[in-house]
């Protein structure tokens, strides 16, 4: 690892070792026996789960994990089964997805949900929250809302020419390619100036010329005081930014800890199907007893 990959680690985040469900020194969400089933098949099975402050945490696993599932939940876009989960002490069981934005906690999606036939503006626009135009009957008065609706466009700029957008702002977000939709879809999300930014996947189908970028922009996001979870395959992306991993498989978390240290467990080798390729995931996330042979 170089010294420019270092100089932006936190460190200090646990306490005792690192392991599955192991306490933070200081969370921002802590997650307890959350669970989610779709027709028989456990998708999501977290027992205890602390995601540290101020730091870049990956949630890493195979296809199937339920990390997407687990971060439905978290943003209030699905219903577990059982559990319940709280940031910032405040507990978020039962609350809508638009209530869990409005206290800071924000995502974005595998699949980016920019509107295509509005403008990159508009889509920047319709981010902020507490617009006194969005009423019907206030929507008839501009008196009211001109001024505020100014210095959302003023941010909205400040935003895209943060995120090299600006020259866009005018082009349908239908007009641009993956990568700078997953831009847009990040800056929109700062809109509503958030303390936890949730990132699905965020370099699927990004062009390689991107990567950077948006590598630098995550970073960015904790420098200026912001916690981030991000769910991402990428593992050179993972060890280049990440402060902390929590690995998943079959719903479990079956390892978690500093990157440079978490790869190298075997619960996530096995997870991955590396050099234990013939070994069930079922065998690393305890579902399935191994029944020893008669005479070993």
């Amino acid at each position: 690892m170089s010294n420019n990959e270092k100089s932006h680690r936190t460190g200090g985040l646990h306490i005792g070792e690192p392991a599955p469900g192991c306490a933070k020194t200081d969370p921002m969400l802590i997650i307890d026996h959350v669970k989610k089933s779709f027709g028989g098949l456990t998708a999501v099975d977290v027992e205890h789960l602390e995601i540290p402050k101020n730091a870049i945490t990956a949630l890493i696993g195979p296809n199937g994990a339920g990390k997407t599932t687990l971060f439905n939940l978290l943003t209030g876009f699905d219903s577990p089964d059982t559990g319940t989960w709280s940031f910032e002490g405040t507990s978020l069981a039962g609350i809508p997805a638009f209530k869990v934005a409005q206290l800071g906690q924000v995502r974005t999606f595998q699949l980016t949900k920019a509107l295509s036939l509005l403008t990159v503006l508009e889509n920047m626009k319709l981010g902020a929250t507490g617009q006194r135009g969005e009423g019907i009957l206030s929507s008839l008065i501009p008196a009211l809302w001109r001024k505020q609706d100014a210095e959302i466009e003023i941010k909205a700029m400040e935003l895209l020419a943060r995120f090299k957008l600006d020259t866009k702002k005018d082009d349908f977000a239908a007009s641009l390619s993956g990568g700078q939709r997953k831009l847009l879809e990040m800056a929109r999300a700062l809109m509503t100036d958030p303390v936890l930014v949730m990132l699905d996947e965020p370099m699927a189908g990004v062009n390689p010329a991107l990567t950077q970028s948006l590598l630098d922009h995550v970073i960015n996001l904790k420098k200026d005081g912001m916690t981030v979870l991000f769910v991402e395959h990428d593992m050179h992306m993972v060890r280049h930014i990440a402060d902390w991993v929590v690995v998943m498989a079959e719903g479990k978390v079956v390892a978690e800890g500093p990157p440079e240290t978490v790869m190298k467990e075997q619960a996530v080798i096995d997870a991955y199907l590396g050099s234990h390729q013939d070994t069930d995931l079922g065998v690393v996330t305890g579902r399935i007893n191994i029944i020893p042979e008669e005479g070993k």
